[in-house]
């Protein structure tokens, strides 16, 4: 957000990073930024040793292999990689979510209240998309939260939560929701040469309502015009966890001739962004540009491929958050924004007790990169 290292008071402890399994590359960047911003402290590495075992029956714990006590720890999760297994009666079990979320309490209770200081960078939001309750249900979101906050977390930092009101869960501890708008916009800048961004040759799209917050804000931001789509749904049966889409309604301008950016936070199996794009073709639109903080790509690329040959999108922008398939780097249409310097930037303030208010309001800096545009 910032390429100045924040003015700094005295660290609050030892800094020590934990990466959990899947997490390796990411912590790496975060930690080269922070040993260059800190060569006077000597270190090697903010890194600290750790594992998480298993044995054959697909039970585990977790291992610190150096000291902690004293420490001022961030621990990074990332529990929607499923590139990284485990063996249990002699098969390689992908890791699921609830997996990664056991080894991270693992990895808690392994700390034992040693450390000064925990911090959890939860990229994607464990059990998010269950934030809310429609009937009688399990509320999974706010119990994780509260469970981290028993075991002794005092700060929770996740990236675009899909309902940020689930941290009323936890109301007396840290929450902080941060959005990757910069680095998005940036992103774009850097790899489109051609797009103007004003109201007349550019505009931004919600998906869905549930899409609104995010888009209202890169309009306000950007000064561009805002619509969305509304989906009508079929509340009568559930598939895949859902309810089915029936209807793409636009509400919103003229958007022929026009550059859109259509903004959301999960890109699951793509189907409704891709069917929101064919609707926005139909009415005229010149490109499409698509961002998706958390691209899961559950359903596989052959229909995204399918979907740029035809020219529905020019390009799809998601973060380094969570694991990538490696054929996805390798896809034309696809561009991945790399928030690791971001991520350093807030540890390095965090530990120093410092406010990250400036680190979580991009708006200033996207107007100077605009102008500087």
């Amino acid at each position: 957000m910032t390429e100045e290292i924040p003015s700094m008071n005295e660290c609050l402890g030892n800094l020590g990073i934990i990466a959990m399994r899947g997490c390796e590359e990411l912590a790496d960047k975060v930690d080269h930024y922070l040993l260059g911003w800190r060569a006077c402290e000597g270190r090697q590495t903010f890194r600290i040793k750790t594992e998480c075992p298993r044995f054959s029956d697909g039970q585990g714990k977790g291992v610190l292999r150096e000291s902690v006590r004293g420490h001022d720890i961030y621990i990074v999760c990332d529990v929607l990689n499923y590139g990284v297994t485990f063996n249990m009666y002699g098969m390689e079990i992908p890791m699921s979510p609830d997996n990664h979320f056991q080894d991270l309490k693992r990895m808690i209770a392994a700390i034992g209240g040693k450390a000064r200081r925990i911090t959890v960078i939860m990229p994607y939001l464990y059990e998010s998309r269950q934030d809310s309750k429609k009937m009688r249900e399990s509320l999974n979101c706010a119990l994780a939260l509260q469970e981290l906050i028993r075991m002794g977390v005092s700060n929770i930092i996740v990236f675009d939560a899909h309902e940020t009101r689930v941290q009323n869960a936890i109301p007396l501890s840290g929450f902080d929701n941060v959005q990757p708008h910069y680095q998005m916009v940036k992103a774009l800048l850097r790899k489109v040469s051609n797009i103007s961004i004003d109201k007349k040759n550019c505009m931004i799209v919600a998906p869905d309502e549930g899409a609104m917050e995010r888009c209202m804000n890169y309009s306000s931001i950007l000064g561009l015009e805002l619509g969305m789509f509304y989906k009508r749904r079929d509340h009568s049966i559930i598939v895949d966890g859902s309810n089915p889409i029936l209807e793409h309604t636009f509400l919103g301008g003229d958007v022929k001739g026009k550059d859109v950016i259509i903004v959301d936070d999960i890109l699951a199996s793509g189907q409704s962004l891709l069917e929101v794009a064919q609707q926005l073709k139909i009415r005229g639109v010149r490109r499409i540009f698509i961002f998706a903080t958390f691209g899961l790509f559950v359903n596989g690329l052959d229909n995204f491929d399918k979907a740029y040959d035809d020219g529905l999108f020019e390009q799809i922008f998601t973060t380094n958050l969570i694991y990538r398939k490696p054929e996805l780097k390798s896809r034309e249409w696809y561009e991945e924004v790399d928030m690791s310097k971001f991520i350093s930037l807030i540890i390095d303030t965090l530990n120093h007790d410092t406010s990250i208010r400036a680190l979580l309001n991009p708006a200033q800096k996207i107007t100077n990169l605009l102008q500087n545009y």
